[in-house]
């Protein structure tokens, strides 16, 4: 599935773009894969704001 294209200004349309393809990602996954799915993505994203922390650190 492809990636939404969002617009700079991220707007609501943006937001339902996201959640529109999360739905399709997901809706035939069983709840333990969906569970899996979002621990993975949860820690993904924990794991990128940890990397852009450790980046403003760094140049501050």
């Amino acid at each position: 599935m492809e990636k939404p294209i969002l617009s700079p200004d991220f707007t609501i349309e943006d937001i339902h773009k996201i959640r529109e393809q999360n739905y399709e990602r997901t809706k035939d996954m069983a709840v333990a894969e969906k569970v899996a799915y979002y621990n993975n993505s949860g820690k993904e994203a924990e794991r990128e704001i940890d990397q852009r922390r450790a980046l403003k650190r760094i140049s501050s």
